[in-house]
């Protein structure tokens, strides 16, 4: 059966389908019939409207949901800049030389913080390094992110663009050791997260209701929609996320394919409405607990809960006195979703040739100006057959105008080999736009000297996975040397090996590129070479 056999069991129930309208409620009537935002909402609810798109995008591509809800979510005091000093993978743009020079001086440190909240700054990412080398990183650590949650667990290693206009991405690695607070959540203003876990369970309680997600899942968690991650039976957890600024996810279009075919709607799952239960948080009165302490934060009270915001990649915070998850029932498209990738169909040639890695597109978000041009695609290489004929079965050699970022969720690539150095689960590669990548010289080598090509099944076990972007991508700091993972001599490993077997063919000539001149023709073959010379030869 194509699904994935789960370590974890399932704990929720789902709605399944892409794109579809869902309505769910918690409690039996409180869906208004007929209506969106009616005088007085059934059980003394509020209508909220919530829009991931204009108002006036087109029918098909028009995202929105209605949630009938406890308290409407502007019940809250003022944005504040986020006391967390450690989140989204860099130091601020004030802090970049600095920090390194001070990391002893807890004085310094605390009076540069002052300084930036007092300048209405919230925590940023600094510059990023466009370079055009290939770069694979080792698996990123997180034995040392035990007191992390989700969100503090988040480094930013790569992307481009800008969030606060709504164009490109940004890819991250998490890694966390403890469940977010349970009077807490999180959201970002800047776009969709797309969360691909590699080692632990997710369990992600949103305000549309609850997802589980696990190793070969995956989620998107919308812009805006708030969310609470905790861990399960305390399992440590670590995977990556890419942040969708511009536009959202879409299945790709099948073209010739046909009607069924890669990841098909009905596999993926929308939650159930779900509400909490609040512990004394209640009211919309409590002035204890909604009130700004005189450092100028939000202050904290058992009942209070703290909401989080990334907002143009910094981050602020407030607190309420009610949860921030009591949607009773909702409709709409604009929803969190997960997916199994065991479920995806895979397609592959049945005669000779390697497809492109197009053919493995899981979801895509291409509101780019060129036609058939992502902002980035989402595919991955699960286990499959190969069965082509007379054929260079991996990846062949490449340069590409998009920009490859991949990780791998589990086992080994078959194009690049594991063990010390190589492409381990964890860890990641990136190879930007126009730099040269392919098969390892040991692969390449294995798979041109193969001596009979048989079917063979590939990828057993295993699961790679790519980001490909039509954005040139920038490292961050903390990609490109803070965190310490580079492999130095990535590309003379993988590729300084490789053997050249080209040899002149006995009794052949070499195909001049130059015109024979029709006067010298006649004279004896005299021709024009490099530099304006004159030259003997019938041809150069």
């Amino acid at each position: 059966m194509p699904v994935t056999e789960f370590e974890v069991r399932e704990r929720y129930r789902y709605q399944n389908g892409f794109g579809n309208h869902f309505e769910t409620e918690a409690v039996e009537g409180a869906l208004p019939i007929g209506h969106n935002s009616p005088q007085r909402p059934p059980l003394g609810l509020y209508a909220e409207k919530l829009s991931g798109t204009a108002f006036t995008a087109p029918r098909h591509a028009n995202l929105q949901t209605w949630l009938y809800r406890k308290m409407p979510s502007c019940a809250h005091p003022a944005y504040c800049p986020s006391v967390v000093t450690a989140v989204m993978g860099d130091d601020d743009d004030d802090d970049n030389d600095e920090d390194d020079a001070a990391d002893n001086d807890d004085d310094e440190r605390r009076e540069k913080k002052k300084k930036r909240k007092a300048r209405g700054k919230g925590k940023t990412t600094g510059t990023m390094h466009y370079i055009p080398n290939q770069v694979r990183w080792d698996p990123f650590d997180h034995d040392e992110a035990r007191h992390l949650d989700f969100i503090s667990g988040l480094r930013r290693v790569a992307g481009a663009g800008d969030a606060s206009l709504k164009q490109g991405m940004a890819i991250f690695v998490y890694a966390a050791g403890r469940s977010m607070d349970r009077h807490s959540a999180f959201y970002s203003a800047d776009g969709d997260l797309l969360v691909v876990p590699q080692e632990g369970v997710l369990d992600i309680r949103s305000e549309l209701g609850c997802l589980l997600v696990r190793p070969m899942e995956v989620c998107v968690l919308p812009r805006g929609v708030r969310y609470r991650v905790s861990i399960v039976d305390g399992v440590a957890v670590r995977g990556y996320a890419l942040e969708l600024w511009q536009g959202h996810f879409a299945l790709p279009d099948l073209g010739p394919i046909g009607s069924n075919g890669l990841a098909n709607a009905r596999d993926f799952q929308t939650p159930v409405a779900s509400f909490e239960e609040e512990d004394g948080g209640g009211g919309g009165d409590d002035s204890s607990s909604s009130s700004s302490s005189t450092t100028g934060h939000p202050s904290s009270s058992s009942s209070s809960y703290l909401i989080t915001v990334k907002f143009n990649n910094r981050l602020f915070e407030t607190r309420q006195p009610n949860s921030p998850f009591d949607v009773i029932a909702w409709q709409g498209n604009y929803h969190p979703y997960k997916y199994d990738l065991g479920r995806f169909n895979t397609l592959g040639t049945v005669s000779f040739d390697h497809p492109d890695p197009s053919i493995y597109t899981v979801l895509t978000a291409s509101p780019c100006p060129s036609p058939g041009t992502s902002v980035v695609d989402f595919v991955i290489f699960p286990p499959r057959w190969l069965v082509a004929e007379d054929t260079f079965r991996p990846p062949w050699y490449h340069r590409n105008t998009m920009s490859e970022f991949m990780g791998l969720i589990r086992g080994a690539y078959d194009a690049k080999q594991a063990g010390k150095g190589g492409f381990a689960p964890g860890g990641a590669s990136l190879h930007n736009v126009m730099s040269a990548h392919g098969p390892d010289a040991d692969s390449a080598e294995a798979a041109r000297e193969a001596p009979r090509l048989e079917p063979a099944k590939v990828g057993t076990g295993s699961c790679a996975f790519m980001f490909e972007s039509s954005f040139m991508m920038g490292l961050s700091e903390w990609g490109l040397r803070t965190c310490k993972k580079v492999q130095s001599g990535y590309a003379e490993e993988t590729w300084g090996t490789l053997r050249e077997h080209w040899r002149m063919p006995e009794g052949k000539t070499v195909v001049s590129h130059l015109l024979p001149l029709a006067e010298d023709e006649a004279e004896g073959g005299r021709i024009i070479g490099e530099g304006g010379q004159r030259v003997k030869g019938e041809f150069a």
